[in-house]
C-alpha cells in the first residue's frame, strides 16, 4: 500500500516532519512533461522508478494503482504542464535505520510547463563547472533526492551569464550538465557518457538511445573537449538543445538538428 497525496492543491497535504525523504533524502524522484492530457514518456519514467526502488530496497507501492492515479491527474489538466513524482521510503525508523514495515508516500507536484523554445533556437553557451561530482557507483544512475550537488552546481551557473554547465567527476571525465544527460560528435560518431559512477541517467537519454541505436557510451575526458565537433543537452522537459558555444568555442548545430529530426520526443 501507499499513501498518494496531491501537492500545490486546496486540500494539499503538508509532508509529515518524519517523512524520510524530507529527513534523509531517502526518496525517488522524476520529473514529467505533461502535454494533452497524457504523461509523456511514462513507460520510461515508470521503468526508472521500479528499478531504482528495487536497488534502495523500498517497500514497492502498487504500480498500477500510482500509474492510474497520476493519468486522472493528466486528464484534468487543461494546458501543458509539469508533474514532480517524489516517492519517499515513507516515516519511521530509529535514526537513519528504516522501519521495513512503513508504506512509501507518493507525493505529486504541479508546475507550469517551463518554455525552452527561444533556447533551443539559439542554441545553448555552455561552460565548465568548477564542482566535481563524487563517486558513488551504489547510487549512479538513480534520481534519488540526495541533489546537493546539483543545488551547488545551479548556484554556481547562476553566478555566470551561461546556459549551463558541463559537469566532470573526481576523475576529470565528464558525466552530464547541471540537470540533464549530454552527447557529443567525435569524429563523425555520436556517444554520451557512461553513468556507472555517477549521475543521473534521464528518460530523455534512454528515449533517444533506444530510438538511435548506433549510439554508444564512451568515457570522454575533459582534455577532449577541443576535439568534438557537435554536443547537445536532453531532459524529459527540455527534449534535446544542441549547444552552439562551448567553453568560449563555437560549435556547428547541424548535425543536432538533423539527429533531432529522426528522434520523436
Amino acid at each position: 500500500m501507499a499513501d498518494f497525496i496531491l501537492i500545490n492543491s486546496p486540500n494539499s497535504t503538508a509532508v509529515a516532519g518524519g517523512c524520510r525523504a524530507l529527513q534523509y533524502g531517502d526518496g525517488l524522484f522524476t520529473t514529467m512533461r505533461v502535454s494533452q492530457g497524457e504523461i509523456a514518456l511514462w513507460s520510461l519514467h515508470l521503468a526508472r522508478l521500479q528499478y531504482s526502488a528495487r536497488r534502495l530496497g523500498f517497500v514497492e507501492p502498487d504500480w498500477q494503482q500510482l500509474s492510474a492515479w497520476l493519468q486522472v491527474q493528466a486528464r484534468q489538466m487543461t494546458a501543458d504542464c509539469v508533474f514532480k513524482l517524489l516517492i519517499s521510503r515513507g516515516i519511521g525508523g530509529r535514526g537513519y535505520a528504516a522501519d521495513p514495515k512503513a508504506e512509501v508516500s507518493c507525493y505529486l507536484y504541479q508546475a507550469p510547463m517551463p518554455d525552452y523554445r527561444a533556447l533551443k533556437a539559439a542554441g545553448l553557451k555552455v561552460g565548465l563547472a568548477k564542482l566535481r561530482l563524487a563517486a558513488q557507483p551504489a547510487l549512479a544512475g538513480l534520481k534519488h533526492c540526495n541533489r546537493l550537488e546539483q543545488v551547488l552546481l545551479k548556484q554556481e551557473l547562476a553566478g555566470t551569464a551561461l546556459d549551463d554547465l558541463v559537469v566532470a567527476d573526481s576523475n576529470d571525465l565528464v558525466i552530464e550538465g547541471s540537470a540533464a544527460n549530454l552527447f557529443y560528435q567525435l569524429h563523425g560518431h555520436w556517444y554520451t557518457p557512461p553513468l556507472d559512477k555517477c549521475g543521473v541517467a534521464g528518460v530523455m537519454r534512454s528515449h533517444i538511445m533506444q530510438q538511435q541505436p548506433q549510439i554508444a557510451e564512451r568515457p570522454l575526458a575533459l582534455h577532449e573537449l577541443p576535439l568534438l565537433s557537435a554536443m547537445f543537452f536532453s531532459n524529459a522537459l527540455l527534449g534535446i538543445a544542441a549547444v552552439r558555444e562551448l567553453d568560449g568555442r563555437p560549435l556547428p548545430m547541424a548535425a543536432v538538428h538533423s539527429l533531432q529530426q529522426q528522434v520523436l520526443c
